[in-house]
């Protein structure tokens, strides 16, 4: 009976340590889930170059352009007017959120369109009004890096044949 009683004490004391970390678990996924439920009524959250570009021209200030190219070299070889940097991979830290206004759009700007989609979902539950800009720089810049690789990713995908399910 003392074994059973240790084992049941000891199964308690554990369901209960990890019980708080579960919990957490489920309220973070449902703040993620009730973000992105709402992605497509908010055209997934994507603005276009076009868009950007006349927000610049006709001098909107109710946003910010976020360049998350992870080399920073890329940046200073040339970005989008008024534009700050941050990499994709240090968006989160909390000397650069300080510098995302809340209050404003977010843009986030890659090379192709694709890392910077990674940060916006957290950025969106978190508080912030963010979107990124379809398919980044490729769709800014003329004859970018990104869209020249795009441009080879589909010739190459029209000399193949790779099976799809019906």
């Amino acid at each position: 009976m003392k074994i059973f009683m240790r084992t049941w004490i000891v199964l308690v004391v554990s369901v209960l340590a990890v019980l708080p970390a579960y919990a957490q678990e489920v309220e973070i996924a449902k703040k993620l889930n009730d973000v992105l439920i709402k992605a497509k009524e908010e055209r997934h959250w994507q603005v276009n170059a076009d868009e950007v570009y006349m927000w610049i021209k006709t001098g909107q200030k109710d946003f910010l352009v976020v360049d998350v190219r992870p080399n920073p070299e890329e940046y200073k070889a040339g970005h989008i007017s008024g534009s700050i940097y941050i990499p994709y991979n240090e968006i989160l830290k909390s000397e650069n959120l300080e510098k995302l206004p809340k209050d404003k759009k977010i843009i986030l700007v890659c090379v192709t369109g694709q890392v910077q989609n990674l940060p916006v979902v957290p950025l969106r539950v978190l508080g912030y009004d963010a979107y990124t800009m379809s398919f980044g720089h490729a769709a800014w810049i003329k004859n970018y890096r990104g869209g020249e690789a795009m441009k080879k990713a589909i010739e190459r995908a029209a000399t193949k044949n790779y099976p799809l399910e019906n």
